[in-house]
């Protein structure tokens, strides 16, 4: 089979397809041929050699596909085999056969493509997991959200939306992207290099802030965070693009009773991914073939050219998610 193959510490220009031996699924796992691969920001910073996998991990890049099972490992049906699916993977899913537990494979949502379906494995379960489970966001209450137009983003405002949050706050770079945001249900967009997102929170809120901020940027911004989040606020981070080293008074954080915490999603076991992509299955999927909720696709790009896909994630130019073809 076909594969990319990275150097970790180079630029995008280092990933090329490579000839591979086919993976086995072992216990628990099935093969799946890969129609479209996700590409996510993790993925970008493992090229770049600032997020390793695990030690138990699979060394390869991509994290989540879509496609069709075509062998099945012991302890599995074979009544799976032929079935579409969508996948958090291990690792590996930039090739046209990978391996995933079997729990981490969820049906592709009736009405939804295969394209789609490769968007949403890693991202809704981040989402879900860090947005509703850990940040408890509950109807009535008022979020911010960094990155809007990332697929992260975009994606994090539509299950806000669901969720019934009563004013999405959210930082972008540039008014198309904006209106992007706003067309996908984000009340406030603040344009980050005009203005003063906690100033804005200030405003807007008459002085209260939000319930709720997910964080993906850290750095400089998780003292803002202190002083936008409300009493008994919460802060989610789940990256940290602006660096993980900061100096903080957490006077606030007692004063205000705030909640600080964040997760990574590779990092859990195989029982607990299989938990949350169950659990957001049972709530998510109903509004995906509904319609109510869809992954944006910003581009896509052939297996071949994934160093263009990595180049455009790493431009920040792009407003929701960017795929990869595998054999579509």
């Amino acid at each position: 089979m076909k594969r990319i193959e990275h150097q970790a510490g180079s630029g995008p220009e280092c990933l090329k397809v490579v000839e591979d031996q086919s993976p086995v699924p072992a216990e628990g796992e099935v093969l799946i041929k890969v129609a479209y691969a996700g590409v996510n920001r993790p993925d970008v910073l493992q090229r770049a050699g600032l997020y390793p996998p695990p030690p138990d991990a699979c060394p390869h890049l991509g994290l989540e596909v879509s496609g069709t099972i075509t062998a099945v490992g012991q302890g599995v049906s074979k009544t799976r085999i032929g079935e579409a699916v969508c996948a958090l993977t291990p690792g590996g899913g930039y090739a046209e056969e990978v391996v995933a537990p079997a729990g981490h494979c969820l049906p592709v949502p009736k009405g939804i493509s295969l394209k789609q379906a490769a968007c949403l494995p890693e991202t809704f379960m981040t989402v879900w997991a860090n947005l509703i489970e850990r940040g408890q966001l509950r109807a009535g209450q008022s979020v911010l959200i960094h990155g809007g137009s990332s697929g992260i983003g975009t994606t994090a405002i539509q299950i806000a939306k669901w969720a019934g949050a009563s004013r999405i706050f959210t930082t972008v770079g540039s008014k198309d992207k904006a209106a992007a945001c706003e067309g996908l249900g984000a009340d406030r967009p603040i344009l980050y290099k005009e203005e003063d997102f906690q100033k804005v929170i200030k405003d807007e809120t008459k002085g209260q802030g939000v319930h709720l901020v997910l964080d993906m940027v850290g750095g400089d911004y998780i003292a803002k965070h202190l002083r936008c989040l409300a009493t008994e606020g919460r802060m989610v981070s789940i990256a940290f693009l602006n660096g993980a080293d900061v100096k903080l008074d957490w006077t606030l954080l007692m004063i205000k009773r705030l909640t600080f915490t964040g997760s990574t999603l590779r990092a859990r076991s195989d029982e607990e991914k299989t938990r949350i992509a169950q659990t957001m299955q049972a709530a998510l999927w109903p509004e995906l073939e509904k319609g109510r909720l869809l992954p944006l696709i910003h581009s896509e790009f052939p297996l071949a050219e994934a160093a263009k896909a990595h180049a455009l994630m790493e431009s920040s130019n792009h407003v929701g998610k960017i795929v990869m073809s595998v054999q579509p």
